[in-house]
């Protein structure tokens, strides 16, 4: 029998625990529940991992097919929202574009640049509003780049001459390595005065600063970056652009102590200026040598890999599709005839189909085709799906602009289609967004697009273009090669004969 004391015992108990369930059951019912995007199935510790593929933004793509516009894929312990409409780019990049202002940290940007202290890598907050201001302000404002013009005319023109010379003295030509060392000659000048002669290492330097090991996303399987020698490459490749980063730093020093404060302020590269800004701002600014290192090592990754990479597509689109070629030579020399065969950048205002051509290369080829992730800030909705705070964003700009929805014949290289319009990809159009849009949109726009229409109207208008044995375009090799930007895997091999 039961005592007295469990007779009363066991009757409370069953009333708390039953008013505690109906008030947790109340609780749960009350609680909105939230609306995750889609998401395909996920394996144990990597999550979604496998599915990125050698070639992530066509392996998003085939997903976003089955999961639509909006989705959501866990990269291990890292929930990614990826978006490939330009109704989702637009929410991310304008209607929200603070929520989603911050940058996920990342082992490789860490490791190379400094502790992620320039523009592109670091984490949203002052410091960067301070970067992004002295980087758009005093290194790539309008004035500012139209400062270096003769530095690009002098060494596109440089550029067509060696061609001209290799074009004489072998049966094929590398246009390819042409096109590299044009955007890092003119990078290596602007922003450190002078050629130096030992700068291609920095292709090393963008090629590791694509990679993403799987230790970013399993912090417990980081040991492997020790094990395939990732470690190793980034600590080498890191020790030696400092090195000489430094050597840089030091001359610009001690040169602008022997020239004096007069010097010409058309004549100062971008480690003169930071240097001018650090010596005017000593205990009230964060610029010490470091931060000019990585603000530099920001130019060299986007105005480099990005332009001769853009640079190439294009001229192999256009072998690819004559009649193009033809339509834009005929501009380019009709324009060029009207002085004396000589093009200045005064006269890529008047070059309509050469500004739709590259337009329309973008739309197909955009240098980064994920762009760089952003990261929520705060929990928010997205086209009505819920999204946490800390979750990394990825825009497949390379999906958009290939979207059928947007573009007809997509696939097509049809510069045509920009003709008579006003679309562009400075950041307002979002079916087009080669270089992002919003605060995280890429600053140097201005740059790149000079160097790139200049070096293009010299070429096309230079010369002839055809592949070697008699190759037809069409059957030219379009493999990529997978990385920060994505390039041609093989290089642009052609036959070159110069205009009469």
């Amino acid at each position: 029998m039961l005592a007295l004391h469990e007779l009363i015992l066991y009757p409370v108990l069953a009333i708390i625990l039953s008013t505690l369930l109906h008030g947790w059951l109340s609780a749960a019912a009350l609680k909105p529940r939230k609306r995750l995007p889609p998401s395909p199935n996920k394996l144990p510790i990597i999550g979604n991992l496998h599915q990125l593929g050698k070639f992530p933004h066509r392996s998003l793509q085939s997903l976003s097919h089955r999961y639509g516009p909006l989705m959501l894929l866990h990269l291990g312990r890292v929930p990614v929202l990826v978006a490939s409409s330009a109704a989702a780019a637009r929410e991310i990049t304008k209607e929200q574009d603070l929520i989603f202002s911050n940058r996920p940290k990342l082992s490789s940007p860490d490791r190379l640049i400094y502790c992620s202290k320039d523009v592109a890598f670091a984490p949203h907050g002052d410091y960067w509003r301070q970067m992004r201001s002295i980087f758009v302000l005093r290194l790539l404002s309008n004035k500012r780049v139209q400062s270096y013009r003769r530095v690009r005319e002098e060494e596109t023109s440089l550029m067509v001459e060696k061609i001209r010379k290799s074009a004489a003295a072998a049966a094929v030509v590398n246009l390819s390595d042409a096109l590299e060392s044009l955007t890092s000659n003119v990078i290596c000048r602007v922003a450190l005065g002078r050629k130096y002669g030992e700068e291609r290492f920095f292709a090393e330097f963008v090629q590791l600063l694509g990679i993403s090991p799987v230790g970013d996303y399993v912090p417990w399987l980081g040991w492997t970056n020790w094990f395939n020698g990732l470690d190793a490459r980034r600590g080498r490749v890191a020790k030696r652009i400092d090195k000489f980063l430094e050597r840089v730093v030091r001359e610009h020093r001690e040169m602008r102590v022997e020239v004096g404060d007069d010097a010409a302020a058309a004549d100062m590269d971008f480690v003169d200026i930071l240097l001018e800004f650090q010596r005017q701002n000593q205990g009230s600014s964060p610029v010490d040598d470091d931060v000019i290192k990585a603000l530099i090592l920001d130019a060299f990754s986007a105005g480099t890999d990005t332009t001769s990479n853009a640079l190439d597509w294009t001229m192999v689109e256009l072998m690819r599709n004559p009649s193009a070629m033809k339509r834009l030579q005929n501009e380019v020399r009709e324009v060029a005839a009207r002085n004396e065969g000589e093009i200045g950048e005064e006269d890529l205002a008047k070059m309509s189909y050469l500004k739709a051509v590259i337009k329309e290369n973008l739309r197909l080829h955009p240098p980064a085709p994920l762009l760089v992730p952003r990261e929520s800030t705060r929990d928010t909705k997205v086209l009505g799906y819920d999204v946490a705070a800390g979750t990394r964003v990825m825009i497949n700009v390379w999906m958009i602009g290939r979207d059928p929805s947007l573009w007809e014949n997509p696939k097509e290289f049809r510069p045509e289609r920009f003709l008579g319009t006003s679309i562009d990809f400075k950041g307002l159009h979002f079916k087009l967004l080669p270089f992002g849009a919003g605060r995280r949109g890429c600053p140097g726009i201005a740059f790149a697009t000079a160097v790139y229409e200049l070096a293009l109207a010299k070429l096309v208008c230079g010369f002839e273009f055809g592949l070697p044995n008699g190759g037809r375009g069409e059957d030219l090799d379009m493999t990529e090669e997978s990385g920060i930007t994505v390039r041609r895997k093989f290089p642009l091999l052609v036959v070159i004969t110069p205009r009469v």
